[in-house]
């Protein structure tokens, strides 16, 4: 039997099966941070694809949250109204609808990939001074961040607990926290970027407060009943930056704050990162924060092909896998996994006649 396409209980949340949809940036959204017909194509697209959990792009907790100006967001209850139809679609075509909520930090007010430029928007173009941890920006040609302040911290911590409410209003089945890729939680985790002498700096502990705040606001916020994620950045793949064992302790933390499993991605806080890219590069990542924590985890990265996969989730390296940039080839990918490992497809009754 394929454990691939075996359930996955998540609190009072039962995925169908372990293939999860990776979150990822589609630039498309209005200029107040809507979701769009495009969304609701996309991430349906994947649920009658057979993805277990539909997780959506990083959706900002704040405006000011947002990677670029077209970034999606849920800060607001014009957003639950425009986030309802592409939960009920999910939903209805067996999918587990979950939301990232982000915040950009220093990463913020840039321009989208394919813009004819780089680096930060000015604000005659809709972009804005973004925060951080310091007031470092992450590279030359990006925005110069203000750093936050205990009010402004506080303020983060409440903006991802209000979302988190908003998200189980708009029909989120389940919530990620977005602590990865050199965005804000990442930011005040590592020692590259967080030079903090307060109580949200300086040691491991103290880098790791601002993360855990809001895991327990999340965890609040949600319920007993709703599954909580948090993609993490496992190590920075930089001599002196976070480092695998430090992520050991965090999903630790973290489970103790009412997460239920750790995403482990990796990267994003240093440009100048040496990553050893290849196939399921991340997994070894995943396998080692299951075994020394002690907590369920995802892995992702560069998981193409169905036997690879599955022998992810058979051999307990993760319980979940995450595709992203092969979803985006094959919306499809889970039905045609599922009848190469022996499992039963679910294609929808539409699609039967070309089974």
């Amino acid at each position: 039997m394929s454990q691939l396409f075996t359930p996955l209980a998540l609190r009072g949340v039962t995925l169908p099966n372990r293939v999860a949809m990776a979150p990822m940036c589609q630039y498309c959204a209005g200029p107040d941070g809507l979701p769009t017909d495009w969304h609701l194509v996309h991430l349906g697209a994947r649920a009658a694809g057979g993805v277990g959990l539909v997780l959506t792009e990083a959706t900002a907790v704040l405006p000011e949250g947002r990677i670029s100006p077209q970034d999606t967001g849920l800060w607001s209850g014009a957003h639950v109204d425009a986030w309802r139809p592409v939960t009920a679609f999910l939903a209805a075509h067996g999918a587990v609808p979950a939301v990232q909520l982000a915040h950009a930090g220093f990463k913020a007010s840039t321009y989208r990939p394919w813009a004819p430029r780089r680096g930060g928007v000015p604000d005659a173009e809709g972009g804005w001074t973004p925060v951080g941890p310091g007031i470092e920006p992450f590279q030359p040609d990006y925005r110069v961040p203000t750093a936050l302040d205990a009010a402004g911290i506080a303020g983060v911590v409440e903006a991802f607990s209000t979302a988190a409410g908003r998200a189980v209003d708009a029909g989120f089945a389940a919530v990620e926290i977005h602590a990865a890729h050199g965005y804000l939680l990442h930011e005040f985790l590592s020692p590259l970027t967080n030079h903090r002498r307060d109580d949200y700096g300086g040691d491991r502990a103290g880098r790791m407060r601002l993360t855990l705040e809001v895991a327990r606001a999340v965890r609040a916020a949600v319920g007993e009943d709703v599954p909580v994620l948090a993609r993490i950045s496992a190590t920075d793949w930089v001599p002196g930056g976070w480092t695998v064992e430090d992520s050991v302790v965090l999903a630790g933390e973290l489970a103790g704050a009412g997460v239920d499993l750790v995403d482990c991605s990796s990267g994003g806080a240093a440009a100048g990162a040496s990553i050893p890219v290849g196939p399921g590069y991340q997994v070894p990542l995943a396998a080692r924060v299951r075994r020394e924590a002690g907590v369920a985890t995802g892995a992702v990265g560069l998981i193409v092909e169905p036997e690879q996969a599955e022998q992810i989730v058979a051999t307990g390296a993760a319980d979940l896998v995450l595709l992203g940039r092969e979803l985006l080839r094959d919306p499809y990918w889970p039905h045609r996994a599922a009848a190469k490992l022996g499992a039963t497809p679910t294609w929808p009754a539409q699609y039967l006649r070309a089974t």
